[in-house]
């Protein structure tokens, strides 16, 4: 199937994956500001978007700066996901479908990576969604459900047959959950196999990593997603580290408190700027004790005096 609208070329090769409770619009907007080629939003369900459900359009909310930006959905009834589709084409650039959360609760509806059990099944999703919508619809898959039923170049040459303008791929199971290690042997294999953009996912946590990834895989870009929880600099490392060949260290509550004029501007709910708020913890000096203390806050004025109270570095 000749693809209805192509994967636009991206200004840089790292991208933001989508993750939920961690891709809001203000997390976004700042990685877009660090250097982030593409983001996603937090996987949202078609059937939730289509009735309204308010936290779900509140995952979905965007703003102009931020582009590009993908919606990734997920579901099992195919025609609630068209039409959420349907209704986000005009604010987002490309639409994903989610077929890789490992999640007991997705999965059990029969969304996420259970659709992998199904490979024509999710050629049928896609050649759907993309017979409707005119923007790039793209996918993201795992490499299958368990070591015995590694699927992933099936699936992706299917999906690209079925009108996929990219794949994305993390390079672990089903069954594996977080655990263990990416396989980016896979990973080369999808590359290889199919024509349109190969976006690599799993266990890029530094540019180094990045550089060595993408030069193994040949993808055409990278998503960071754990490496990038709190550390929404990593993306102007790489950016760095691929054109000069270093990089310098960001300054954590620095970060932290542009994410937060941010979050307050797009009224993030303070219970995710909470957790926003330790996740930026991740590797500073005293970053226990300070999310101790954070964890006791109780409003966003006790989050910024204990922030407040440290040296200002890592």
């Amino acid at each position: 199937m000749k693809h209805k609208s192509q994967f636009p070329t991206l200004e840089g090769r790292a991208v933001l994956s989508p993750m939920s409770g961690v891709t809001d619009v203000a997390f976004r907007a700042l990685c877009r500001k660090y250097g982030a080629a593409l983001t996603y939003t937090e996987f949202v369900s078609g059937t939730a978007i289509i009735r309204g459900n308010v936290q779900s359009l509140r995952m979905i909310k965007t703003d102009p700066i931020e582009k590009p930006v993908a919606v990734q959905l997920f579901g099992a009834n195919v025609d609630d996901v068209v039409e959420a589709a349907r209704r986000m084409e005009e604010t987002f650039d490309i639409i994903d479908v989610n077929c890789g959360c490992p999640a007991w609760k997705v999965i059990k509806t029969g969304a996420g990576s259970e659709l992998l059990k199904k490979p024509q099944g999710i050629a049928s999703f896609i050649n759907k969604l993309s017979s409707a919508v005119n923007k790039p619809v793209t996918v993201k898959i795992r490499i299958g459900i368990d070591d015995q039923s590694i699927n992933a170049v099936e699936v992706a040459k299917l999906a690209e047959d079925a009108g996929a303008a990219a794949i994305a791929i993390h390079g672990r199971t089903q069954k594996q959950g977080y655990s263990g290690q990416a396989n980016w042997d896979i990973i080369k294999q999808v590359k290889d196999a199919v024509n349109v953009p190969v976006i690599g996912n799993g266990d890029v946590f530094s540019p180094e990593t990045f550089k060595m990834r993408l030069d193994q895989s040949g993808v055409d870009y990278i998503m960071i997603a754990r490496g990038a929880i709190g550390n929404p600099f990593i993306f102007t490392q790489i950016n760095d580290f691929l054109k000069d060949g270093k990089y310098v260290q960001g300054n954590r509550v620095k970060q932290f408190f542009e994410f937060f004029e941010l979050a307050k501007k797009y009224k993030i709910p303070y219970p995710s700027i909470q957790t926003h708020a330790m996740n930026f913890t991740k590797t500073m000096k005293g970053g226990a004790q300070l999310r101790e203390a954070l964890s006791r806050c109780k409003t966003e004025e006790d989050l910024i005096m204990a922030f407040g109270k440290t040296n200002m570095g890592e």
